[in-house]
């Protein structure tokens, strides 16, 4: 599934399930290994954008402890565009709260999901280096 959205990613074509989504590059904390993993992202300026490590597990994804195992190896990928070095931070407080309000009105599916986790969703602001 990664791979399809990948190229559709390539090709220009940037939405997916209705979101807008990039191919963030990350080096495996553990492996050294380059991944390339397509996330969602919602706008947070010209320069940077804001992720989500949502999903059904009860822990972080794998994407996620890469990117702040590994912070200077980051990268994102846009939609038929090159890639492009990204310094990644991890918001808190009401920071955080800020860019969830944010994500959460754009997308309701993501609070939805939330609310069904018993962990908080990290919220990380990719910003272009």
């Amino acid at each position: 599934m990664n791979a399809r959205v990948i190229r559709k990613i390539r090709d220009g074509r940037g939405r997916f399930m209705g979101m807008d989504v990039l191919i963030l590059h990350t080096v495996g904390r553990l492996s050294g290994q380059e991944r390339e993993t397509p996330v969602a992202w919602f706008p947070d300026g010209g320069d940077s954008w804001l992720v989500v490590a949502s999903g059904g597990a009860k822990r972080h994804p794998d994407w996620h402890l890469n990117l702040v195992g590994r912070p200077e190896q980051a990268a994102v990928e846009l939609p038929g565009r090159d890639v492009v070095p990204v310094s990644p931070e991890v918001l808190d407080g009401a920071e955080r709260e800020d860019a969830w309000r944010r994500v959460a009105a754009a997308q309701p599916r993501i609070e939805k999901y939330q609310r069904k986790s018993t962990r908080a969703y990290p919220v990380i602001r990719l910003t272009r280096k």
